[in-house]
């Protein structure tokens, strides 16, 4: 040992030992997109209530044979606008037919006019929007000018019109609000590839050949899902408004199939109004009903697809 390590060792003898750290420090886990997307839309206590409130509509509308108690358009003349109590819990309309029982089968026909409809405009949305936005040049202008005529005229005076001329039926109502309510979600689906083709991932799959199709629909558009999903929630919406209205109007669902907005439209006159709310209240407070749980749990969805969300 030379003179200076000698030294250097008397000088560390007595030096206290520098302090050890109890535990170590541990890093947060690494959360995934999906876990952070859960964990967000569970936060959103009014999204959540609108879930469970839509979940019960739905679940009412597929066992409506089970939970009506009384075929909904059985007619019995001796029963005619009986208040609610007794056999009929919501009471009875004009010609006797129990209110509940068109109530839950309305269901039927307002969710599933609403689901096929989103589906219809929804498919022919990303199929335009995403050939506009990704193609561009003429055929980005060809689509979206065509796109800009339609939106030129309102939606549901154009709704009305094809529906006065076709045979008014759920079929017909389904095909009329899927046809005309695309314009709007396929700006939204041209909007997200126009910001989404320059990006590196993109460059990349052009640069090593990988088909156009292949680029749009694998590389592309699973990253347009999310703005799609929240579009279409929130259409569901305005699409069982539209077949409540259209129904309302005599041009929507006939009789005898039960309709929300047809139940509406046997109780304008002032008396049932005044005097038989039944007859006219549980439709009313359905369709007030589906909408806000629709509305809450599309916004929900739209917080939860935010990375900026303040939910984490």
């Amino acid at each position: 040992m030379t003179t200076q390590q000698a030294e250097r060792s008397e000088l560390t003898e007595g030096a206290p030992s520098p302090p050890r750290l109890a535990y170590a420090v541990q890093q947060p886990p690494l959360r995934s997109t999906r876990y952070r997307f859960w964990r967000r839309l569970r936060r959103h206590k009014l999204g959540m209530f609108g879930l469970a409130m839509l979940t019960l509509l739905v679940l009412a509308a597929i066992l409506a044979p089970v939970i009506a108690g009384h075929d909904p358009a059985a007619i019995d003349l001796r029963m005619k606008n009986t208040p609610p109590g007794g056999d009929h819990i919501l009471g009875t309309d004009a010609i006797g037919r129990d209110v509940w029982a068109r109530l839950v089968y309305g269901a039927q026909v307002s969710l599933s006019v609403g689901l096929v409809a989103v589906t219809i405009y929804t498919t022919i949305a990303l199929l335009l929007g995403s050939i506009a936005g990704y193609l561009g040049g003429a055929v980005d202008n060809v689509i979206m000018r065509f796109t800009d005529i339609i939106m030129c005229f309102p939606t549901f005076l154009l709704i009305i019109t094809v529906a006065a001329v076709l045979p008014p039926n759920i079929f017909n109502i389904m095909i009329i609000i899927g046809v005309f309510g695309w314009p709007g979600m396929t700006r939204l689906v041209r909007g997200q590839f126009l910001s989404l083709r320059g990006q590196d991932f993109v460059v990349a799959a052009l640069a090593i050949g990988v088909p156009t199709h292949r680029i749009i629909f694998r590389h592309i558009l699973p990253n347009v899902i999310g703005p799609v999903v929240v579009a279409a929630t929130l259409g569901l919406a305005g699409a069982i408004m539209t077949e409540s209205s259209l129904s309302f109007l005599g041009l929507g669902v006939q009789q005898p199939t039960s309709s929300w907005g047809q139940t509406l439209t046997t109780a304008m006159q002032l008396p049932t109004l005044e005097g038989m709310p039944w007859r006219w209240l549980p439709s009313a407070a359905a369709i007030a009903f589906a909408v806000l749980s629709v509305n809450f749990f599309g916004d929900a969805l739209r917080d939860a697809f935010d990375p900026r969300s303040t939910l984490d």
